[in-house]
């Protein structure tokens, strides 16, 4: 078999993904990782900082790869016992395996020369980090609609729905991020959260501190004496407004002055009021906690470590595995036969957070709200 490598200049097409119980998935595919080699790996032999550095895959499959030519230093094959120098070029060549996403269409809801706005579904991430690649939205875009170049002119976390905004030139991308950084834009959310939220407004003005390593955030509240200020993490404000409650349960508006990594899942936990299926942001006291949301976080916290190491699995052992069907099987691959990598729930649930409007000196863009925006 003539095995065809593929690299970040290589577009997704349609024909590249496989749908099955409300799952999309990639078929997996040959790719070139590539990475420069930093100073703490100069002096290491090959097969050493791969199995140092690269968790995800044991000594022996390294040896083998070095020895197939799988692994290759500067565009040529080496020895096992090579040893790397400073600025050289490492090439990876894998058997690519993406998690899987939801199975919702990106529905396009505003297109013009310049920009076009989607409504983004949970789970599947904007653009490629970690170990998506074709399962994002940059990705799903380019295949289904031959939209690129493309450049995302905001962040929605990969288990949150709604409002995405996409330039369609580095200009236009250029001007939304200084009205943007200029304090400029208006953004609003809604969240469903536990309990009967106040209904006079709410304003969360405490800093968050995300620490990658676990994937969370928490806040940080001033302690000092004499007013000196001793929190931790970065400045953070949230407006938050009730819409409606059932009496368990609260549809909340949310308008992030700031924008911290998790700032709405944290500063409602700090009201008391986290979001309802958020796993990684109830309270202990909280007695039913979503599993799904659990699958989720590890899912996405392991991503982005795994991301480092430039591999497509990971290691820790979950309940993804999925029968082959549509590829060719890589004798080397330590995912194949199955589809997704390990440690991935193929039905993982996105977060009850959407993104409904955005708003700036002269424009306004919306997203119709979700289902589970109705209480009743």
């Amino acid at each position: 078999m003539e095995i065809v490598w593929q690299t970040p200049a290589n577009p997704p097409h349609r024909q590249d993904y496989i749908f099955r119980d409300g799952v999309r998935y990639v078929k997996p595919y040959y790719f070139e990782f590539i990475s420069h080699v930093k100073n703490r790996w100069t002096g290491k032999m090959i097969v050493d900082l791969f199995t140092d550095e690269f968790k995800g895959r044991n000594r022996d499959y390294y040896v083998s790869a070095v020895k197939a030519g799988r692994i290759q230093v500067d565009g040529k094959e080496v020895a096992i016992s090579y040893v790397v120098q400073s600025s050289q070029k490492i090439s990876h060549f894998l058997h690519r395996h993406e998690p899987p996403v939801m199975a919702m269409d990106v529905q396009i809801l505003h297109t013009d020369p310049d920009v076009v706005t989607v409504y983004k579904p949970a789970t599947v991430p904007v653009h490629p980090c970690g170990q998506y690649r074709k399962n994002t939205i940059v990705g799903i875009l380019q295949a289904e609609h031959d939209l690129a170049p493309l450049f995302p002119i905001h962040r929605l976390d990969r288990l949150v729905s709604g409002l995405l905004i996409i330039a369609r030139s580095a200009s236009k991308a250029d001007i939304f991020r200084q009205q943007i950084e200029g304090g400029e834009v208006k953004k609003q959310y809604i969240a469903r959260v536990t309990g009967v939220f106040p209904e006079d407004e709410q304003v969360a003005n405490v800093n968050v501190n995300y620490n990658a390593r676990e994937g969370r955030s928490t806040v940080e509240v001033e302690s000092g004496l004499n007013g000196n200020n001793s929190a931790k993490g970065k400045a953070a404000c949230t407006k938050f407004t009730r819409i409606s409650t059932n009496g368990t349960q609260s549809i909340v508006l949310c308008e992030p002055i700031t924008g911290r990594t998790h700032q709405i899942r944290v500063h409602l936990q700090y009201l008391g009021h986290s979001i309802a299926n958020d796993n990684l942001y109830l309270s202990e006291s909280v007695p039913h906690r979503s599993i799904e949301g659990l699958s989720a976080d590890r899912a996405a916290t392991n991503s982005e470590l795994s991301s480092k190491a430039n591999h497509c699995e990971i290691t820790e052992p979950g309940s993804a595995d999925e029968p082959a069907e549509d590829f060719n099987i890589d004798p080397m691959c330590t995912n194949c036969p199955n589809l997704p990598p390990k440690g991935y729930d193929v039905h993982e649930a996105g977060l009850w957070l959407h993104c409904i409007r955005y708003s700036g000196p002269d424009w306004t863009y919306e997203c119709p709200y979700p289902e589970w925006a109705s209480l009743s």
